[in-house]
């Protein structure tokens, strides 16, 4: 499967921004999704996923609360509805999937094998 994530950009902070990732070539809906980011000069980090069938979400604790993790089978979509961003927010945010990941394993990066181009988020206060 490829993965095309895309909606970043600059925004001031308390703005909102939606992450769209576009999946194409493979049965998306057997996927599990995740959105993770990295930071100038920082490891790369999970923010969110969710299950094939929707109905599992996780979230980092940095962003539980203010991005809210979707997905839209029919159009091979997933989105991260980010609120309340703070400048710590800023990063590249890449979209990941894969089949098969048990729920301890979705905050892992490399229980993800289909990596998408990452997206930039500036946050600025």
């Amino acid at each position: 499967v490829q993965l095309q994530a895309s909606g970043g950009g600059p925004v001031q902070a308390g703005d909102s921004l939606r992450l769209s990732c576009a999946a194409s070539g493979g049965t998306f809906r057997d996927y599990a999704v995740g959105w993770f980011r990295q930071a100038p000069g920082k490891e790369r980090e999970f923010a969110a996923a969710i299950r094939w069938n929707s109905r599992t979400t996780v979230y980092a604790e940095s962003v539980k609360g203010r991005f809210t993790i979707s997905r839209d089978n029919a159009r091979n979509a997933v989105y991260l509805q980010m609120n309340s961003l703070k400048p710590e927010d800023t990063a590249v945010y890449y979209c990941a999937a894969d089949r098969g990941i048990i729920l301890s394993s979705m905050k892992r990066h490399d229980a993800y094998d289909y990596w998408g181009q990452g997206t930039l988020v500036t946050v600025s206060s």
